[in-house]
């Protein structure tokens, strides 16, 4: 026995572990074929200073706390920045850096700048592709439900608490280390954007499609799990 930090995953109810479990059941013959039809989005918050994870370095016995140690916090005036991406197949799409309150009408105005714009790039349509997104209420709102009906998208079922099965969550891992490469951090949030931008249009397809090749293996280990906890 040895002693780990738990790892910390959404909260699954009976509700949600049958949710998730109907879902993969429902899309366990889907093959990777299928898989390259869906365009998959979400947003993350990217902090100034710091990630959103650890950070891990090469310690010297005994070597007491320094400043190559030392990873410094700030309770006040880092700042962050929400942003908006999805992606597809072919590579990332166009992003968009949320300003304000995002809610259904700005989630709205999303759809029809930034996802059209990718769409258009890559030279699809609503009637080659499937829409990814998760349950938060903006993507569920009025609003965004009528503007996919109107524009005959084909919206893909989504279970609650399950980023596990959304392979743009490790996009977005793959996105915030690359900045938290830099030796030192953005002088504000306009930098930082300017950085999010850089690193995420230098993101190669090949980082999309390992990602969107997951899919088959994800549904399958929710499938093993009964609805419950994946390693993804």
């Amino acid at each position: 026995m040895k002693a780990v930090v738990k790892a910390k995953r959404p909260l699954l109810s009976k509700r949600h572990r049958k949710a998730r479990l109907d879902f993969a059941i429902q899309y366990k013959d889907w093959t990777l074929e299928d898989w390259k039809t869906v365009v998959w989005s979400d947003e993350t918050k990217i902090n100034r200073l710091g990630s959103d994870g650890r950070k891990w370095i090469w310690k010297k016995t005994g070597e007491g706390l320094n400043d190559r140690l030392v990873q410094g916090t700030v309770k006040f005036g880092g700042g962050s920045l929400m942003m908006w991406g999805c992606m597809l197949w072919e590579g990332v799409g166009f992003a968009c850096k949320i300003d304000g309150r995002m809610d259904g009408e700005l989630y709205t105005q999303i759809l029809e700048d930034e996802l059209q714009e990718t769409l258009t790039y890559f030279g699809k349509n609503a009637n080659s592709i499937f829409f990814q997104q998760d349950n938060d209420p903006k993507h569920k709102s009025k609003k965004a439900t009528d503007w996919f009906k109107d524009h005959k998208f084909k919206v893909l079922p989504w279970p609650a608490q399950s980023p596990d099965l959304n392979p743009i969550e490790h996009l977005w891992y793959h996105l915030k280390k690359k900045l938290g490469e830099y030796k030192n951090p953005s002088n504000g949030i306009l930098e930082l954007w300017e950085r999010v931008q850089d690193e995420w249009n230098k993101i190669e397809p090949e980082v999309c499609q390992n990602l969107i090749g997951s899919m088959p293996r994800r549904v399958a280990a929710v499938i093993k799990a009964k609805g419950g906890y994946t390693k993804y």
